[in-house]
């Protein structure tokens, strides 16, 4: 099945971006290479489940090219080498770039992740509030870190509320 979106490798982590067109996700997604990410897919990402695992790919034709709006149709490889590129990738991370609006209601402590079903399987999502003038790559790349630190156990929201909770009991 194919979807909406760019698939890039960041830390290791499969990230998949998706939002309306326009939004801001091919942007977001050269940044991430021009910072030594991987790039899988741009504009289309053709799913596919393996096992306990939804894997990602660009279809044939379009394999390493991203259209930029404004500049046009680039070829990931000629710019920034072999290494910048990948075929395929598990995604293990959901991030949804919706329009920033004031008054909209955003995640703001992260003791809690929202999910959404891919391809039958659930995996963690991000709901990331795009404005113009900010740097979505950067905010990408500290959920990546993130979701790697929550995989090995850590949770910095967690270790907050417990700090909080102990100061709290003790006062």
């Amino acid at each position: 099945m194919p979807v909406h979106g760019a698939l890039l490798d960041v830390h290791d982590v499969g990230v998949l971006l998706l939002g309306t067109s326009g939004i801001g996700k091919s942007e977001c997604a050269l940044e991430l290479v021009s910072r030594g990410h991987r790039l899988v897919a741009d504009d289309v990402v053709d799913l596919r489940v393996e096992e306990d695992a939804v894997i990602g790919s660009a279809p044939e034709r379009i394999r390493h090219y991203m259209e930029i709006r404004g500049l046009g149709i680039i070829y990931v490889p000629d710019l920034f080498g072999e290494r910048a590129v990948r075929d395929e990738m598990q995604i293990d991370l959901l991030c949804r770039l919706q329009k920033w609006q004031a008054g909209g209601i955003y995640e703001r402590t992260g003791l809690d992740r929202e999910t959404e079903t891919l391809e039958g399987l659930t995996l963690p999502r991000f709901t990331l509030p795009a404005r113009p003038g900010g740097s979505m790559a950067t905010i990408v790349d500290v959920a990546a870190r993130e979701h790697r630190q929550r995989k090995a156990g850590v949770s910095a929201a967690a270790r907050l509320d417990e700090r909080l909770v102990t100061e709290m009991s003790n006062s």
